[in-house]
C-alpha cells in the first residue's frame, strides 16, 4: 500500500506511507509519515506500532528528531531496548511471569532478569512491539491519524483470551501526539498498554538526558524489590530523590545514596499520579534547557513509569550511525502499576468479556 504524497507547499495535515522492509516471516512493513500544518512530523511503522521519528521545533524554530530509534526495519527486528515501541499485552513487569485469575494460575513467557530474578516484561518474548499491525491512514479535520489493529490469540505469550486491540495515533494542529488505546476480550485477562518512546529533546541523539528538567505530578511512588517488582507499598516521595513535584534536572540526584536508585541503577520506577477524579491530568513535563523544547504528558492512567535509560550502554547504534550512550534517552510510560495482577490493592488491570479497555495519553510539544 502506497499513500499518495500531498501536493508541494500543502498547509493541511497529511499522511503518507512507503514500504519499510520485510519481517522475518516475509511480510511487508510500512512506514507512515504524519505531518501537521506547522510542519511537526511523526514517522510510525505498523511493525510493533513503533514511533520511528518525531520531529518538533526548538525555541528558534528548528525541527529535529527527539526520539531514539533506528533507520531500518532490520534493526528493529533485533531490538531489545523497546525504542519507540507500543508494548503489551501487559506493559512493564509481572513477577516471575505468573499470576492467578479467577482461581487459575497462568504462566507467561519470562524474558527479563533484573538482578538475576526472572519476570515477564512488556508482554513477553513476542509482545505487541514484535508483531505486524493492520494499518489504516486517516485524515479528520485538522489532524492526521493512523489506526492500528491487532488480534492477540488466546494463549499468546501465556495470556488468556482472544484480545482485539485498536490503537489510534493522532498528530494535531496543536503539536500534540495523541495515543488512544481500545481493547476487548472473550476471556478475563490483564491488559496494560503503554508507549515506550525514548525522548532526548536535544534532538539527533545528542548525548545524555541528565540536564533535562523533569516534573512529575505525584506525591507517591511504588518502591521495588531487587527484581524491580513493586513491593506493594505506596511510598511518599517527600524528602527523597523521587520528589519531582517541583522541577529538577534528571542528573541532579540520580547518584544519591538511595537504595531504590541503587536497585534500578537510576530511575526506573512507577509514580502514583495525583488526581482529583477521572479524566486526563498533567502527569509530567520534560524541558531541555539548551533548545527550550518542552514535552507535556497528559493521561487518564493512574501511573507513569519514569525510566532514565539506565540500560543503554553505547552498543545500540541508532539513526544516522549515532550510538546511544548510558542515559541517552528517557521514557515517560503512562500506565497502570507494574505487577498489578499480583497486587489486589493496586488499580485493577483485568479486562472481562463485555467490558472495554479505553485509555489515552497526549504528548504535547512546545518551546520556551
Amino acid at each position: 500500500m502506497i499513500v499518495p504524497a500531498p501536493p508541494p507547499g500543502a498547509k493541511a495535515p497529511s499522511i503518507t506511507g512507503v514500504p519499510f522492509g520485510t519481517t522475518r516471516d516475509g511480510r511487508e512493513a510500512m512506514l507512515f509519515t504524519l505531518v501537521n500544518a506547522g510542519g511537526m512530523r511523526v514517522d510510525i511503522t505498523n511493525y510493533g506500532a513503533l514511533i520511528v521519528r518525531l520531529l518538533c521545533r526548538d525555541r528558534s524554530g528548528r525541527l529535529d528528531d527527539v526520539v531514539l530509534g533506528y533507520d531500518s526495519l532490520e534493526a528493529y527486528l533485533g531490538d531489545s531496548q523497546y525504542f519507540g515501541a507500543l508494548v503489551g499485552r501487559f506493559g512493564n513487569r509481572i513477577a516471575r511471569g505468573t499470576f492467578t485469575l479467577d482461581g487459575a494460575t497462568f504462566t507467561l513467557a519470562t524474558n527479563n532478569k533484573p538482578n538475576g530474578i526472572p519476570c515477564a516484561l512488556h508482554g513477553g518474548s513476542v509482545g505487541f512491539n514484535k508483531v505486524l499491525w493492520d494499518a489504516t491512514p486517516l485524515l479528520v479535520g485538522d489532524a492526521a491519524g493512523l489506526r492500528l489493529h491487532y488480534v492477540s490469540a488466546d494463549g499468546e505469550e501465556g495470556y488468556p483470551g482472544r484480545l482485539e486491540v485498536t490503537v489510534h495515533y493522532w498528530l494535531t494542529h496543536g503539536n500534540e501526539l495523541r495515543v488512544v488505546y481500545e481493547a476487548a476480550t472473550d476471556k478475563a485477562t490483564p491488559v496494560n498498554l503503554t508507549q515506550h518512546s525514548y525522548f532526548n529533546l536535544k534532538g539527533g541523539g545528542g548525548g545524555d538526558i541528565l540536564g533535562h528538567r523533569v516534573t512529575i505530578n505525584a506525591s507517591r511512588y511504588t518502591p521495588v524489590d531487587a527484581g524491580l517488582i513493586p513491593t506493594g507499598e505506596l511510598a511518599s516521595v517527600a524528602g527523597t530523590p523521587f520528589d519531582f513535584r517541583t522541577e529538577h534536572a534528571v542528573g541532579e540526584r540520580i547518584g544519591a545514596p538511595d537504595r531504590q536508585l541503587g536497585i534500578g541503577n537510576g530511575y526506573d520506577h512507577n509514580w502514583v499520579l495525583d488526581r482529583g477524579g477521572p479524566g486526563p491530568v498533567l502527569a509530567a513535563t520534560v524541558c531541555e534547557p539548551t533548545t527550550g523544547r518542552l514535552l507535556e504528558v497528559w493521561t487518564d492512567e493512574p501511573g507513569v513509569q519514569f525510566y532514565s535509560g539506565n540500560f543503554l550502554d553505547g552498543t545500540n547504534v541508532g539513526k544516522g550511525g549515532h550510538p546511544y550512550p548510558f542515559r541517552g534517552g528517557l521514557c515517560m510510560e503512562t500506565q497502570h502499576f507494574p505487577d498489578s495482577p499480583n497486587h489486589p490493592a493496586f488499580p485493577g488491570t483485568i479486562l472481562r468479556p463485555g467490558g472495554k479497555y479505553e485509555t489515552s495519553t497526549v504528548f504535547r510539544f512546545s518551546a520556551r
